[in-house]
């Protein structure tokens, strides 16, 4: 059987051993769902740290997240946590406002790293770091799995937040992702401020809102 532990550490000291001493994990959580912020994460791992059970932040329940938020919180060099609301997601789409806290996450280390390790196919546009793309990162790299659940647990207990202002929405068991519940909630209760307008089905119900007006 694959350790997973060996593999993903192993991983990002590859990159150590080309000669980078600083290198950043940078993730986000929240791209996907009808309503909240986008967050994103960077962090800074000691080149020969190991944290058991370390690993992508979709792997683990939300117990073991929790308990590993506050771990990587105390060992990393530097760790930053950043997010980008609905209204300027709205404003200039997902995917730009995915790299616009990914940059803020960067940016707001106290360390600056030599390399940044990007999770996904496409690096920050602007960010004015060495940059490496790595596909499916979360699940190959520690620092990419750490940054994941950083920004998991992060956005997550902002939507347990919003849960006690919009209650009828039950944010606190979806965290704003499109489920059954969530829809009916919608098409019931109409759309809150903090829904991703131009995301569908949102933009579906507001349209048939000024249809029936």
């Amino acid at each position: 059987m694959k350790n997973v532990l060996l593999d993903i550490f192993s991983f990002d000291k590859n990159f150590y051993d080309k000669g980078f001493a600083l290198v950043a994990g940078i993730d986000e959580a929240g791209r996907g769902p009808l309503a909240g912020p986008v967050a994103a994460a960077a962090v800074i791992l000691p080149k020969d740290l190991t944290i058991p059970d370390l690993n992508d932040s979709k792997q683990l329940s939300e117990k073991k997240r929790e308990t590993l938020f506050e771990i990587i919180k105390e060992k990393a060099l530097a760790y930053a946590i950043a997010s980008v609301d609905n209204k300027i997601i709205d404003k200039i789409n997902i995917l730009q406002a995915t790299f616009l806290a990914m940059s803020r996450a960067v940016l707001k280390l106290k360390i600056k790293p030599e390399l940044c390790l990007i999770d996904g196919n496409r690096k920050v546009p602007e960010l004015l770091f060495n940059q490496e793309t790595i596909i499916g990162g979360d699940a190959k790299s520690a620092s990419i799995a750490a940054a994941s659940i950083l920004a998991k647990v992060s956005r997550d207990r902002m939507m347990l937040g919003y849960a006690k202002q919009y209650p009828v929405y039950e944010f606190e068991k979806h965290k704003g992702y499109g489920t059954k519940k969530h829809i009916e909630a919608l098409k019931k209760y109409g759309i809150c401020p903090i829904h991703r307008a131009t995301f569908t089905p949102v933009s579906d119900i507001i349209s048939q809102t000024k249809l029936n007006i």
